[in-house]
């Protein structure tokens, strides 16, 4: 590759880097309203899922976007935008709740929750970028169904971990899976063009 040729390729993988943190960013932005406001009408109830059942609701609620996929109807009228975002929310409850696992309190205010909710995207997004570094945003050329399938294999590896209490040889641990989730989830609802 020529200066020139570098230079252009360079300039291109700025511009979709910056399409992606600003899109990512609109994502979330339509995910912590509505997550916030569940947290107004419910609390923090959640508080009380153990680990393991919220990687099964996770895991229902990707299934379910497959079954949309093959299926091609709806039978209850909610489409697979809001699965995706419910796996987006319930992805952060789940390292909330691996941060909150010793703790005792079940109660989080609301400006708590909003610090504890921008924290794990933060974070999360970090993941990505990193990520995106090393695979220059391949994702924008796969399918939706494909993301769903990784969502699906991520979810399989997770309850594997948890069956092994925790115990890994040479993988990642629950975290990374959950935030890999999160991402499939945000690229799904990028491509998908939710507003």
């Amino acid at each position: 590759m020529n200066n020139q040729s570098t230079d252009k390729f360079i300039t291109q993988t700025n511009v979709l880097a910056n399409n992606t943190s600003s899109e990512y960013d609109a994502v979330i932005k339509i995910c912590k309203e509505l997550f916030l406001k569940k947290a107004k009408d419910y609390g923090t109830a959640w508080r009380i899922l153990r680990l393991h059942s919220i990687t099964d609701q996770l895991f229902i609620k990707a299934q379910r976007i497959r079954t949309l996929e093959e299926k091609q109807l709806s039978k209850v009228g909610e489409d697979i935008t809001s699965e995706y975002m419910g796996i987006i929310n319930y992805c952060v409850i789940a390292m909330m709740q691996l941060d909150l696992e010793n703790s005792k309190k079940a109660d989080l205010n609301m400006n708590e929750l909003s610090l504890l909710f921008d924290q794990k995207v933060t974070d999360t997004k970090e993941l990505m970028f990193a990520k995106n570094h090393d695979y220059g945003e391949a994702w924008r050329d796969m399918r939706i169904s494909s993301l769903t399938d990784l969502i699906l294999m991520k979810l399989l590896r997770v309850k594997q971990i948890e069956d092994n209490e925790g115990a890994t040889l040479a993988s990642e641990g629950v975290r990374a899976n959950y935030q890999d989730i999160l991402n499939y989830s945000v690229f799904a609802l990028i491509k998908l063009d939710i507003k």
